[in-house]
């Protein structure tokens, strides 16, 4: 089959898988055959791409030129390459866990959920093979659209409140900053096709790029930095499948993506480091990286805490893209799927808990692990991995960080990145030591709770496996962030 139609297929099939999903809708079983076998082909098809591209095969296409020189295309470079890669593989372990989720929570509109769900990663995999800023910012704004029935999923007065509030400001910044600065890049290169050592080079004026950049900074919303974060704690009311893979991997690495792919494509790293465009604004990032830290340690509803505590690390993402070195982008571009793999095992714990015993809030876990001692073991692998242990894929990534903090002489960055360190484990590990260690308040033991249905267990035990594994065996994540730095 040819490359480009392999391209195509990726954004069609969950299209076709979609459509599948509501024409069975009357039976729930071949309903969720249809979701484990698109979910299934895509992550196959996205792996033989991979493997395609990094023995040197061209993928690029065009579906359409709406005007001149304008076109919708699509071709595979190495950033997006690793998005796609890990998009398409959680996709299918979390449909396997969403199964168990939704059917012992007994959810309502089970069918509209895991359509809407198809949706919103087809329109990820337009993101992470745009080949233009147009063609990223239409898929941008569908991926917002398409997630915005999974918010409000439950129909209650809160959901549709943190529904609003999701559109209001991921809407407002790319459309009044985001479209704003791709319109400037176009004025002043006369194109906003991603390039190899970025467009603007010789086309803005230094002190005017620092600007411009702020433009994407911020009008790139999905990636939360502060102050326009707060759509992502309240997203955090759809149901855990939702924010275990929309707001730990796909909606939130969509917008550190493509704030990635404008640094390295659009103003490109040597003219970002000889220009020092992001001097000032990288304190931005490391600000957001500690104040989500430190609010992260006020939250005692488990999903609030692991809101804040991933706006803190795609902080991590953002200050690795405007230190602009290549460790810095190497180790940027690794987070993308370290972070992915420990926050989707993070969540995927608290709905276990939520679906077993309907607690929400970490002051009621004591005694619990004793109870359900797999899922407090997964929470405590993807706990360690987002602290950057050995042994644990995060490491890596913030190793890579850490070097870039010190080959572009920012030393204290440096120190943001270790003291964020600190913190981590201030709020992530007390919650299994808690539920290990502690005595519930009122002195009962939890006799009759067992561990959550068997598909939401194989998915926990296979993303917090991962964790471990991608720390022996990191490529071809390795392989791709390390192109990518290299601008291919």
């Amino acid at each position: 089959m040819s490359a480009g139609s392999l391209l195509l297929i990726t954004i069609l099939l969950p299209l076709l898988g979609a459509g599948g999903i509501v024409a069975a809708r009357r039976n729930p079983d071949v309903r969720e055959g249809v979701t484990l076998v698109t979910a299934s082909l895509l992550a196959v098809l996205v792996a033989i791409i991979a493997n395609r591209f990094l023995n040197g095969e061209s993928f690029f296409v065009t579906i359409a030129e709406p005007l001149p020189g304008i076109t919708i295309s699509l071709k595979i470079e190495a950033l997006g390459m690793l998005f796609a890669l890990v998009a398409g593989t959680l996709w299918l372990v979390t449909s396997v866990y969403a199964i168990g989720y939704m059917r012992s929570h007994n959810e309502q509109n089970q069918t509209g959920f895991f359509a809407a769900f198809a949706i919103a990663i087809s329109c990820t995999m337009g993101v992470a093979f745009a080949d233009n800023l147009f063609t990223l910012f239409l898929f941008y704004e569908l991926l917002t659209l398409s997630t915005y029935p999974l918010v409000t999923h439950s129909g209650t007065a809160e959901a549709k409140k943190g529904g609003r509030l999701y559109l209001a400001i991921l809407l407002g910044t790319s459309i009044g900053l985001f479209l704003l600065g791709i319109l400037i890049t176009w004025f002043l290169s006369g194109t906003v096709t991603f390039q190899k050592g970025g467009v603007l080079t010789g086309k803005i004026d230094p002190a005017w790029a620092g600007p411009l950049y702020m433009l994407f900074l911020f009008g790139i919303g999905k990636a939360a930095l502060m102050p326009f974060h707060r759509w992502l704690p309240a997203a955090m009311v759809a149901p855990t499948p939702v924010s275990a893979l929309l707001h730990a991997v796909a909606v939130v690495k969509a917008g550190v993506f493509t704030l990635l792919k404008v640094t390295i494509y659009i103003f490109g790293s040597d003219f970002i480091l000889s220009n020092d465009v992001t001097g000032g604004i990288i304190w931005i990032a490391a600000a957001t990286i500690l104040f989500a830290s430190l609010v992260a340690m006020t939250k005692d509803n488990l999903k609030a805490r692991l809101a804040y505590s991933t706006i803190s690390q795609l902080s991590y993402i953002a200050l690795g893209a405007m230190l602009a070195s290549k460790s810095s982008l190497v180790g940027a571009s690794m987070h993308i799927a370290t972070h992915a793999f420990a926050k989707i095992s993070l969540f995927f714990a608290a709905g276990a808990i939520y679906v077993v015993t309907n607690k929400k809030l970490i002051s009621e876990l004591n005694g619990l692990g004793r109870a359900m001692p797999v899922t407090f073991s997964v929470f405590i692998v993807g706990a360690l991995s987002v602290v950057g242990v050995p042994l644990f894929a995060g490491v890596w990534s913030k190793w890579y960080l850490g070097l870039g903090a010190v080959e572009t002489g920012q030393l204290l960055l440096l120190g943001v990145l270790m003291l964020s360190s600190v913190l981590n484990i201030a709020y992530l590990l007390p919650i299994p030591v808690r539920a290990f260690f502690g005595k519930p308040a009122d002195g009962k033991q939890y006799t009759k709770v067992k561990e959550a249905p068997i598909t939401i267990l194989l998915a926990m035990i296979f993303t917090s496996s991962s964790c471990m594994i991608l720390f022996f065996h990191p490529n071809p994540f390795y392989l791709l962030a390390t192109l990518a730095a290299k601008g291919h």
